[in-house]
């Protein structure tokens, strides 16, 4: 019998130590790469005003995308393409 309850005392600790693992995930590292996904995909389609090119990456400021929201500033990598 305590064999039995050891076994599920470490099912429980395994469960419990899954949760806070995913809890984590989600509440402070979720929100960043998600953050990050929308910005590179709004920064894909963005209008800006003016793009810098240095090292093989140009920044570009007074990004607005296609409804008009103001993106702020975008950094692509490569060379620039001809907007």
């Amino acid at each position: 019998m305590k064999e039995a309850t050891g076994e599920l005392n470490m099912t429980v600790i395994t469960v419990v130590a899954i949760v806070a693992v995913g809890a984590f995930f989600y509440a402070a590292i979720w929100p960043r790469i998600k953050s990050s996904v929308t910005k590179n995909t709004k920064c894909s389609d963005a209008i800006c005003a003016q793009c810098t090119e240095s090292n093989g990456n140009r920044t570009c400021t007074d990004c607005v995308d296609g409804d008009g929201n103001n993106i702020g500033t975008c950094t692509y990598k490569g060379a620039a393409d001809n907007d």
